[in-house]
């Protein structure tokens, strides 16, 4: 037999049939770690920027928190994870009471319009999902922080009347078994219509 009929013996098939299938399971590994890797990532920045869409939305609500149409105070009620206020949202001549609460793990917002003449707030919320993958409630974290007109925190919800500034917490997470934590939004705001009351 000359060099030039010499081909592959059975071995070194084998060895390369080896060599070939490990580095295709390695390639697959990677590339499926990888992409595990990056839609976790991509979860949770769709995920914070609509938690920072829908705490810009509260924010400005409470700001523009007014007397309600039948003149009474612009808080209703006030809770660590549940406030109530009487807010204009959707710029007609009529304030609408705003319900923002945390559910599971998702922060809604239910208004409710006046009817009648004169105005009266009774019937049922139309709600909706201000924003998602909220843990507040399993993190132990208050989502709404109250404090009167010297800055002290209000921690007697039944002052309701003394609110004056209100801060908003978010604690986002799309899956929770994985790292990092969750991460932490707040925000703020002074509620316009009772400045200097």
């Amino acid at each position: 037999m000359t060099n030039s009929e010499r081909g592959f013996t059975i071995l070194e098939v084998y060895v390369w049939v080896a060599i070939f299938v490990v580095s295709m399971i390695a390639i697959t590994s990677s590339l499926l770690y990888f992409y595990r890797a990056n839609k976790y990532t991509v979860e949770q920045s769709t995920a914070v920027t609509s938690a920072q869409r829908g705490l810009e939305q509260v924010v400005k609500v409470i700001r523009e928190g007014a007397y309600s149409s039948q003149g009474a105070f612009p808080i209703v009620s006030i809770a660590a994870n549940d406030f109530v206020l009487y807010a204009d949202v959707d710029n007609d001549a009529l304030i609408e009471r705003v319900h923002y609460y945390v559910q599971g793990t998702d922060l809604i917002r239910g208004v409710l319009d006046p009817t009648g003449n004169p105005p009266d707030y009774t019937g049922v919320e139309t709600t909706s999902v201000v924003s998602d993958y909220v843990r507040n409630l399993g993190e132990g974290i208050s989502t709404f922080r109250y404090y009167d007109e010297v800055g002290a925190e209000i921690t007697n919800y039944s002052n309701w009347s003394a609110v004056r500034f209100v801060k908003v917490t978010l604690a986002v997470n799309v899956n929770v078994p994985t790292l990092p934590n969750p991460l932490i939004l707040n925000s703020s705001a002074a509620i316009r219509n009772l400045a200097g009351q």
